[in-house]
């Protein structure tokens, strides 16, 4: 008997299935995220680490968060473009020990971020309750700068800053900018810490939250911010 042989599908039978699958594909409900907010102070803990939509600057506009972890999360962020921060949206570790206690303090993130608005995509890392705010600015967008005076220049953690010193009336404010932009990376947070010690600013404090996101001064039009990743270590 004679085996027939084996033809493959004509160029117009794949175009169809390609076609269907698509339609398929585009019909099906998004998946939606673990967790949303559109609440100017909306909270959710995860794995240890608290995520905050936080718009607490005046005249803000509407914000909307979402996160699949503490480590995977993003706003929607419409704010007018006018002066003054809007909103830090951000992820949160608590660490509660000393500085001199630490054996290491480190942190990984990668973020995709707009072209367009005003922001930084930064650390606020506190201690000794709200004594002190430390920020470690990895990128910046638009007209934006930070509090106080430039000291000087520094090598430190594992990057290049503009080291910056003031007061916001409430807490001192030292200010890491870091040289050139950067959308990932890590960080020795203990060895920027032990810097600052160095200089007498800040003595053995007590390492409270160390808080990563996007300090939003202006994103007309709507603009979205996202945290691929997130973590913070620490022993």
């Amino acid at each position: 008997m004679m085996k027939r042989a084996f033809t493959t599908p004509s160029k117009a039978v794949v175009a169809l299935v390609t076609l269907l699958a698509a339609l398929l594909a585009s019909a099906l409900p998004a998946h939606a995220a673990a967790w949303s907010s559109s609440d100017k102070f909306g909270t959710w803990s995860n794995g240890g680490y608290t995520v905050r939509n936080d718009v607490w600057g005046g005249g803000a506009g509407p914000q909307s968060i979402w996160a699949n972890s503490y480590s995977n999360w993003g706003v929607n962020a419409n704010h007018p473009n006018t002066g003054g921060v809007k909103a830090y949206p951000h992820s949160a570790r608590n660490v509660g020990k000393r500085i001199s206690s630490l054996g290491s303090l480190t942190s990984n993130f990668n973020v995709s971020r707009p072209g367009s608005g005003a922001y930084t995509s930064a650390y606020d890392i506190w201690a000794d309750g709200s004594n002190y705010e430390i920020m470690l600015w990895m990128n910046k967008q638009g007209a934006v700068g930070p509090i106080g005076s430039r000291q000087t220049s520094a090598s430190v953690g594992g990057h290049s800053w503009d080291v910056y010193k003031g007061s916001n009336g409430s807490n001192a404010v030292f200010s890491f900018v870091r040289t050139g932009n950067t959308n990932s990376g890590s960080v020795d947070i203990k060895a920027v810490l032990n810097w600052i010690r160095s200089q007498g600013w800040m003595g053995d404090a007590t390492v409270a939250e160390v808080q990563f996101g996007f300090e939003i001064t202006s994103s007309s039009g709507g603009l979205n911010f996202t945290s691929n990743s997130y973590s913070v270590n620490y022993s």
